[in-house]
């Protein structure tokens, strides 16, 4: 029986990697601590901030309200918005020039101008139309209504958001569609496939996963900027907690209630975000990822 014994090569351990020192990634993590000790212990024990009034406002039959409003319109305001999106991305990419040019000029238009003019335009468009009547050019009217009666503050936040929120949609949904492959749709015809059916099957299950992000994030953006309608007098959210603080004078407190409602529902659909892109991820190769706990672990990590 014989025994071999390795020896490690001469100059081994000088050829060693050793990691690089980060002195100043910790210096800026223990500034950035400093920091936010600071300013939270700044939220906590200022009493301008009226934390108690906060408590009491929070779940106030007003606030909650104002808040049901607020959501009704963002799921509304998004649902038109998207069905009129898609509409009009098909429009875009259609090979008729017409309807390319009424997408580009609906596009051009509601990208072009403010929302918070829109919804003006749409509440005042009485002065404007005193009534809306359906007939016959030049024949006898079928149905006409007082326009004032037709266009309330709902109905006017209503198109204003949802006509606005489409424009993007439009763009957002285009490039999702043309995202895929041409070669996947002519495939799919020459196996005999509908147009119909090839962008049922084939192009929107692939176009979805382009789409959804920028599509939630869309969302997100309407749930805030719904807040615009209070010009209108409409008690969303903000108008709700303006006419509390007008009468009690809490300025703060109750905007701090409000933002606190924002930054639920927010947070929601963030999750609701993210739960909804890895489904449509089953099946689709991706590449390699870290999670939180692994990046912040490598961040933290003085050897990367």
């Amino acid at each position: 029986m014989t025994t071999t014994s390795t020896t490690a090569p001469a100059g081994q351990d000088d050829d060693l990697v050793v990691p690089r020192r980060r002195p100043l990634r910790w210096i800026g993590i223990v500034v950035a601590a400093l920091v936010l000790i600071n300013i939270a212990y700044s939220f906590i024990t200022n009493p301008n901030y009226g934390w108690e009034t906060v408590g009491k406002y929070l779940f106030d039959p007003r606030i909650i309200s104002g808040l049901g409003t607020t959501l009704i319109l963002t799921v509304v305001g998004m649902a038109i918005a998207t069905a009129i999106g898609l509409l009009l991305a098909v429009m875009a990419l259609s090979d008729t020039r017409s309807l390319r040019a009424i997408a580009s000029a609906y596009v051009w238009f509601f990208r072009g101008t403010p929302v918070l003019v829109q919804l003006i335009l749409w509440f005042n468009l009485a002065i404007l139309i005193p009534a809306i009547s359906i007939g016959i050019p030049f024949g006898p009217t079928l149905w006409s209504a007082d326009t004032n009666s037709l266009i309330t503050p709902w109905t006017a936040a209503i198109l204003g958001l949802s006509l606005n929120e489409a424009a993007y949609l439009c763009e957002i949904i285009r490039s999702g569609i043309m995202s895929v492959d041409r070669g996947q749709t002519e495939a799919a015809h020459a196996l005999g496939m509908s147009r119909t059916l090839t962008f049922r099957r084939i192009v929107l299950p692939q176009a979805l996963r382009v789409i959804v992000p920028p599509a939630a994030n869309e969302a997100m953006g309407l749930l805030k900027y719904s807040s615009v309608v209070s010009v209108i007098a409409l008690p969303e959210l903000l108008y709700s907690g303006q006419l509390i603080y007008a009468r009690t004078y809490e300025t703060i407190p109750v905007l701090i209630v409000v933002c606190i409602w924002y930054l639920v529902v927010v947070s929601i659909l963030t999750w609701l975000q993210g739960r909804l892109e890895r489904r449509l991820g089953v099946g689709f190769r991706t590449t390699a990822t870290i999670t939180d706990t692994g990046r912040w672990r490598r961040w933290l990590s003085p050897n990367h």
